[in-house]
Order: structure tokens, then C-alpha cells, then sequence
């Protein structure tokens, strides 16, 4: 028996996180059913790749944050439209509106902190690693504008799958 691990010949990893982003989608296609009334106490932190296919969002926000941003989805969004490969969303920042379509893979965080429910997801860009960027100066998170996020000391409730070999 060798401590080595086989390489696999089926893609495990891409299977599941693209099921791990379907729970991203079935779950913003909730929301837009209900016609955007989150319930509860819910909010959600979306961060995703700027400079991965098929992200639209405005030059000004792709400039101040060039690799990696978030979102919040939680008082003052519109016009939530939610696609089998992603779901775009108004927002406004700096009092400015603006509209977003985000595709799923683009996606590498989903948190809703009200239940202290999180999931992460492995690169499918190339070229991943985050950016220093600058300060949000949005209208501030509990109006549904963009901003960091900072994940919990004990990882409690945040699902990540790692796919990497034994060295």
C-alpha cells in the first residue's frame, strides 16, 4: 500500500463546487420569488473575481477594486435576477445606482452571518490571488452596498472543500 494518493480521472473537485454553487443560486432564486424580501434577520456577503468572464459591473468599481470585491445583499437592493450561470443585482454606491451580473464561478464566497453560514469556494479563474484594494465608501453595509468581510475566528458553519494532494 503507497502513501501516495492516486490521481483522480474524475474531476471530484470541479463537481463539487460547481453543486456548492448551486446552493448560491437556489438560494438568491428564493429570495427574487419572494420579490427580494429577505427574511429574518438573513443577509448575504458575496465576493467574487472582478476580472473574471463574464462579471459586468461598472469601470469606476472595477477600478477601485481590480481583483476581488463584495457585495451585501441586504436592505436596498433591486432588480435581482437570478440565471442557471449566475444572477445580476442593483446596488448603490456612493449614493450612485448600479447594476451587477455576476456569474456563479466568479463567485469565491457566499455568507449569510445571520445564521453564521458561510461557504468558499476554490479558484476557477487563473491567476487568483487577491489584491490589496481600497476602502468601500459605499452607503454602508446594512444598506446593501459592498464592502470586506471578515471571516470568524473559529470557521464554525463555513464549508470549504480542499482537493489537494498528499506531498
Amino acid at each position: 500500500m503507497s502513501d501516495e494518493t492516486p490521481d483522480s480521472l474524475i474531476p471530484y473537485d470541479s463537481i463539487v463546487q460547481e453543486a456548492l454553487r448551486a446552493v448560491v443560486g437556489r438560494v438568491l432564486g428564493e429570495i427574487e420569488q419572494t420579490g427580494g424580501t429577505l427574511p429574518g434577520p438573513h443577509h448575504f456577503y458575496i465576493t467574487f473575481k472582478t476580472h473574471a468572464p463574464g462579471v459586468l459591473i461598472p469601470d469606476s468599481l472595477r477600478q477601485r477594486f481590480p481583483d476581488e470585491m463584495t457585495i451585501v445583499l441586504q436592505n436596498k437592493f433591486w432588480d435581482l435576477n437570478v440565471r442557471e450561470d449566475g444572477f445580476s443585482v442593483g446596488l448603490s454606491f456612493n449614493q450612485i445606482p448600479s447594476a451587477l451580473d455576476i456569474p456563479y464561478a466568479a463567485i469565491t464566497q457566499f455568507v449569510d452571518p445571520a445564521v453564521d453560514f458561510g461557504l468558499q469556494f476554490q479558484a476557477t479563474v487563473a491567476d487568483m490571488a487577491p489584491a490589496p484594494t481600497d476602502a468601500a465608501g459605499n452607503d454602508g453595509a446594512e444598506q446593501g452596498g459592498a464592502g470586506a468581510v471578515e471571516g470568524s475566528d473559529d470557521g464554525s458553519n463555513v464549508v470549504t472543500v480542499d482537493f489537494g494532494r498528499k506531498k
